[in-house]
């Protein structure tokens, strides 16, 4: 049996937990590949609203295995917070012993860095994510396993400060206490300790024994370390080839890809993004769409679809299908804009430059509709909103297998 993939083709914010929630129900095991806490997931289920930050989005389906992988970077708080929205996750929660962790001075160093830069900041969460990364390739880091003899990490971690004084002298970061260090981590192995394992093999055994396996990332293809709008990135491989590396799994391992876009574009933080609209309109899509992060609560920046990145992300991440979500929120508009190409130095391009910084979008317009709130059969989409999803497989070349007509589970059409 092969795993499916889930991957965010756009800068994040995708929604891909809504569809890894409504996928989710029909298979054995959910794994999460990579990234943090500063990745935030919102699920509705009968008008109940769950945040998930690292626990997968399979969650919500009670005979599902849930897996966090090793290119995960775990913050134990933020997980340990976030188990008590559920019940009886012991056996359904595992956690890999190689994912590393993410522990308060991360955040400490991350706020600090940031904060150095003045206006040339990246506009990271804050969450401690890229230093986390940075010690895990610096070969300094922690991982989840070693939680289990906190004693031992307790030492490593002092000894990691004492090495590094200059630099959290210079940050303004205190030493803890081995006191307050020790029951700090002991409590986190208290909390976490069955839920850690060699989750490689775990997900190895579920894949010979036939079982459906799901994948999900976090972030989105702009967005990644390599292949993003460097160096408004984040710290990790966030397109399918990540999934492999983040999981333990290899190229033939993985089965059907679906890239998940949003109807229009949105991005946190600062970076090149083309389609950004300034205006009315702009302002229209992030206030219906509700265009503030799940994690940090700052309002994302909203602009027109960019087909053209899409079909770039589509190729990198050998997409199979599209999953269109909040189609819904351009509900009323006049008429709706899609980037169909770039105009850069004189010069129409249909790919992705290195440098999206100059790019100038190039839009065909599509007639708008009422509305297409709660519609669960495309026949039944006005003929407009059909029209610009053939627009969007024509510039992108790639099937929109499901569409998103509300944040409810249910209000999502899948397309054979």
């Amino acid at each position: 049996m092969k795993a499916d993939l889930i991957v965010g083709i756009q800068w994040g914010d995708e929604g891909k937990g809504k569809i890894v929630d409504r996928l989710a129900l029909d298979y054995d095991m959910v794994c999460r590949s990579q990234g943090g806490h500063n990745a935030g997931h919102t699920i509705w289920v009968d008008g109940v609203k769950f945040a998930l930050h690292l626990i997968p989005s399979g969650v919500l389906n009670p005979h599902a295995t849930n897996v966090i992988g090793n290119g995960v970077v775990l913050c134990p708080e933020a997980i340990i917070k976030e188990m008590e929205q559920f019940e009886g996750l012991e056996g359904r929660l595992f956690i890999s012993d190689k994912a590393h962790l993410n522990l308060p001075y991360h955040a400490l160093i991350d706020q600090a860095k940031e904060k150095l830069k003045g206006d040339k900041a990246i506009g990271t969460t804050g969450k401690g994510i890229g230093p986390a990364y940075s010690d895990k390739i610096n070969r300094v880091g922690r991982r989840v396993g070693e939680l289990l003899n906190p004693e031992k990490l307790t030492q490593s971690i002092l000894e990691y400060f004492e090495q590094n004084r200059a630099i959290f002298d210079v940050l303004d970061i205190s030493t803890p206490t081995e006191s307050e260090l020790f029951a700090e981590l002991t409590g986190y192995k208290e909390k976490l300790e069955v839920h850690i394992t060699n989750t490689t093999n775990l997900v190895w055994k579920a894949l010979d024994e036939n079982k459906r396996v799901l994948l999900e990332g976090a972030q989105g293809t702009m967005l990644d370390i390599d292949h993003g709008t460097y160096p408004y990135v984040t710290s990790s491989s966030t397109v399918s080839a990540g999934a492999c590396t983040g999981l333990g799994l290899n190229p033939k391992d993985i089965g059907i890809v679906t890239g998940i876009t949003k109807a229009y574009c949105t991005r946190v933080g600062n970076g090149p993004f083309p389609t950004e609209d300034f205006g009315v309109d702009g302002d229209t899509m992030a206030d219906v769409g509700k265009e503030f992060g799940t994690t940090t609560g700052r309002k994302r920046r909203c602009g027109w679809f960019d087909a053209v990145a899409v079909k770039h992300a589509g190729r990198l991440n050998g997409c199979d299908q599209l999953s269109l979500m909040k189609l819904d929120v351009l509900d009323g508009f006049k008429t709706i804009k899609i980037c169909t190409a770039y105009e850069i130095n004189g010069e129409t391009i249909d790919y992705v430059p290195t440098d999206l910084d100059d790019v100038t979008p190039v839009y065909e317009e599509i007639a708008g509709w009422d509305s297409v709130v709660g519609v669960r059969d495309f026949d039944a989409l006005h003929p407009n909103a059909k029209a610009y999803i053939n627009k969007i497989e024509e510039v992108t070349g790639v099937k929109v297998g499901i569409i998103s007509t509300s944040p409810e589970r249910d209000d999502t059409i899948i397309r054979g």
